[in-house]
């Protein structure tokens, strides 16, 4: 009886350690994808304060893109395999979802700075830290899904808070921009600003499903 229970107990740390290297794995790949989005992010900003030139941001972004497809691509192929996850699996498809989300709209805001021409970039450089920020928030939370789970929907509240500021730089600066004369340049502006509005609201959508697996699990 006692060699029955002993196997028992050595067969369960076993299983706990494998369940526990799979959830591993899986917040390195999450981790992973956001990682790229922050390049993306970080590209972008560059390119605002003019330390990037345009076309070349365009080229570069164009791979950064293909790292964050990779990454997801990666994600999603694990979820079929992996014995356990933090969260429910869709929840975790959601997430990744969305920091591609994410990424993709950076890309569109780098390709549109390029196509729309706009002679200063300057009023992007604070929305585009305030992604930086968040993703880097966001980071923060993924990683606290195994160590300290009762604190993640706390930590996430600090990239919805980055989602907020970059909505209200973004209203500020189309406040400024309809009160002065109605210009080609202000419509560009305009553009590019709804496209720095987008990538907030995808990143406030990667903070809500994680926030929203989070709770599902506390029940």
């Amino acid at each position: 009886m006692t060699g029955a229970r002993g196997r028992a107990r050595r067969f369960s740390r076993a299983w706990d350690d494998l369940r526990g290297r799979s959830a591993r794995r899986v917040v390195d790949l999450v981790r992973g994808q956001i990682a790229v989005a922050r390049d993306g992010a970080g590209l972008a900003r560059a390119t605002a304060t003019g330390a990037t030139d345009r076309p070349a941001a365009r080229a570069r972004m164009t791979e950064v893109e293909h790292e964050g497809d990779a990454a997801r691509g990666e994600l999603v192929e694990t979820l079929r395999r992996v014995l356990a996850t933090p969260i429910d699996r869709e929840d975790l498809f959601r997430l990744s979802r969305s920091i591609d989300d994410v990424l993709d709209h950076l890309r569109d805001y780098v390709r549109e700075t390029d196509l729309f021409g706009p002679e200063d970039l300057g009023f992007a450089v604070e929305p585009l830290q305030a992604v930086i920020d968040g993703l880097a928030e966001l980071d923060a939370a993924v990683l606290k899904m195994l160590d300290d789970p009762g604190s993640v929907t706390v930590a996430v509240l600090a990239t919805r808070k980055c989602c907020n500021r970059l909505r209200q730089l973004c209203q500020a600066r189309l406040a400024e921009l309809f009160r002065g004369p109605l210009r080609m340049e202000t419509l560009r502006e305009r553009e590019l600003l709804g496209r720095l509005d987008a990538v907030g609201r995808r990143l406030g959508e990667a903070a809500d499903a994680l926030a929203d697996a989070m709770l599902k699990r506390s029940h």
